[in-house]
Parts: structure tokens; C-alpha cells; sequence
């Protein structure tokens, strides 16, 4: 049917809404990025509230573009989620 909202009301969907969402259904997703760090490889964090500190690959996560690290704070091992974008590998 062309009509969405209550059971009791429903409200008619215009051509141009139902193009629109056609259009989005269709569109593809945008690229994951490319892994290109190991696990156990360390890394330096280039941005956020952690930023210049050094951590260690623990996982990675390719759904949500994350990488799960090590990073030693205060002397202590810490756990830090971050995106890929916001690390690069230590040469």
C-alpha cells in the first residue's frame, strides 16, 4: 500500500517520498576502510583525549572501522576503542 502511520489514520505517501526512499535503499555503502594494521603491531593514537600515546593492536573490529588497543597510562595497561582514521602505525 501507499500509505503510512496509525492503523486507524493513515496517511497517503506522496511519489516523490516514495522515490526518495527507494533512491536511499538503493544507494551503495560507502567503502569500509582497509585494515592495514596486526594484531599485536603498536600504533600511535593522532587524535582524541589520548593522542600521541603509543598502544598495542589488541583486535579489530571491520564493522565499525574500530581498533581495540592497549594503551599504558598512569603505568597501567588500559583498554582504548578507537577508529582507524585517528591512529598510524609506528615505523
Amino acid at each position: 500500500s501507499r500509505f503510512i502511520g496509525e492503523s486507524k489514520k493513515p496517511t497517503p505517501l506522496s511519489e516523490k517520498d516514495i522515490n526518495l526512499i527507494i533512491e536511499k535503499s538503493e544507494q551503495k555503502a560507502a567503502p569500509k576502510p582497509k585494515i592495514s594494521f596486526d594484531v599485536g603491531e603498536s600504533v600511535r593514537i593522532t587524535e582524541g583525549p589520548f593522542a600521541n600515546f603509543t598502544g598495542v593492536v589488541e583486535e579489530y573490529d571491520m564493522v565499525h572501522g574500530t581498533l581495540k588497543l592497549n594503551v599504558s597510562i598512569f603505568g597501567r595497561s588500559t583498554p582504548v576503542e578507537i577508529l582507524y582514521s585517528q591512529v598510524e602505525k609506528i615505523i
